[in-house]
This record gives C-alpha cells, structure tokens and sequence, in this order.
C-alpha cells in the first residue's frame, strides 16, 4: 500500500503524539474549569432570582449563537488589538473553549436541578437545612445522575472541536499532520489520505469510548 510507510517514521509518529497532547492540554484544561464553574453558574441560574437568570441566559445564547471558530477569532486577533495584550494562540484557544464549556455546561446543570422534584427541597427546608446544605447534599446530588450523559456528551464534543484551533496557528495534531503531509506532498502523493486517516483514528479511539460510556448512562439512568 503506496505510502502508508510514512506513519511508520519514528519522527512522524512522535511528531503526532506530541500534536495530540496540545489537543488533549486544551481539551483537559477547558473540561476541568466547565465542570466546575458550570455546576456553580448552573445551579445560580436555577435560583428563582430573574435578574441573574436573564443575566446568565443571555450570555448563554451569545456564547451558543456565535460559531466557535468566531469567538477564537476575536479572542485572538480582535481582542489582542483592542487591548494591546498579548494572547497566544494555546491561551486564546483555552479562553474559549472554557467559556464556551462552562456555559454549555450551565445549561446541563440547570436543567438537571430544576427537574428534580419540588417536595425534594421542601422536604430538606422541613428539616430545617439552609439553602446552601440543601443544594449541596441534596438537589446536586440528586441532579447528578440526570445531568452525567448530557455532560459526558458535551466533554465529547469539546475534545473534537478542539481540532479548529488549528485555524489560529496551534501547533495541535491537525497542525502537526498538515506540516507532515506538506513535507512530502512531492515524494508520497497518498500522505494526505495516511496521515489524516491516522489522526481519525486518534480521535476515534478518544472519543468513542466517551460515547459509549454516555449511552451505557443513559440507559442506566435514563
């Protein structure tokens, strides 16, 4: 099979590894700081408090309405220009991709706290708990089961997207498979079709299995 020797190079191949780690540093990062700020702002927006919720909705659907691959665009070059800052590519990558995750996973929060049963909360207020201990020992934990896959789905999402940032100059797997293919674009014209294939692989062996286990979820908790 005509060029597939290229992914047996050991520089191709530690080449790629080492794009893929840039991927999964992004991926991991953003996924750590959505968790954990879409469980607070998440259960701030379940509060009956309108002006924080109108708040919080509204820039939820500017984050939604407005493409990824344009918020990376506006971190990175508009707002470098506007603030006089420099932000290089992996940090604007991040901004991002966090604050596209946190709100994404707000939404996910919300949801699954506001579904949960009212004589829940009634039940722990007659106990005399404050609002803090009933959200934290009850209606969060009670919410966990409901908003695992929904959340399990949005990690996987957020590991593939990563692969846009290529668009803005980080030197991710993508980036690194293009420089490989242009490499030897005039001594194996089937690089493209080895390479790409191979970083399909990569994220397949990534992402399926977060697939799979938010299935097996939601079919165990659904």
């Amino acid at each position: 099979m005509q060029g597939v020797n290229i992914l047996f190079e050991q520089e191709t191949l530690m080449r790629l590894m080492q794009g893929l780690l840039v991927s999964l540093e992004i991926s991991v990062i953003s996924i750590i700081i959505s968790v954990f700020g879409g469980l607070v702002l998440g259960v701030l927006m379940s509060l009956k408090n309108k002006p924080l919720y109108w708040l919080l909705k509204i820039c939820l659907e500017i984050v939604r309405i407005m493409p990824t691959i344009v918020w990376l665009f506006i971190f990175y070059f508009g707002l470098t220009r506007a603030t006089g800052m420099h932000i290089s590519a992996f940090m604007a990558s991040l901004l991002v991709f966090s604050v596209w995750g946190v709100f994404e996973m707000m939404d996910i929060v919300r949801g699954a706290v506001v579904s949960i049963p009212k004589h829940q909360f009634e039940s722990a207020q007659s106990l005399g708990l404050s609002k803090f201990k009933i959200y934290t020992y009850v209606i969060v934990p009670l919410a966990f089961r409901r908003l695992v896959p929904g959340a399990v789905n949005l990690l996987s999402r957020m590991i593939k997207t990563t692969s846009i940032v290529v668009l803005i100059g980080v030197v991710e797997v993508v980036k690194v498979g293009q420089q490989i293919i242009e490499r030897h674009v005039f001594t194996n014209n089937m690089s493209p079709f080895w390479v790409y294939g191979f970083i399909f692989f990569l994220y397949f062996i990534i992402c399926y299995p977060i697939s799979k286990f938010s299935k097996k979820l939601e079919e165990r908790w659904g």
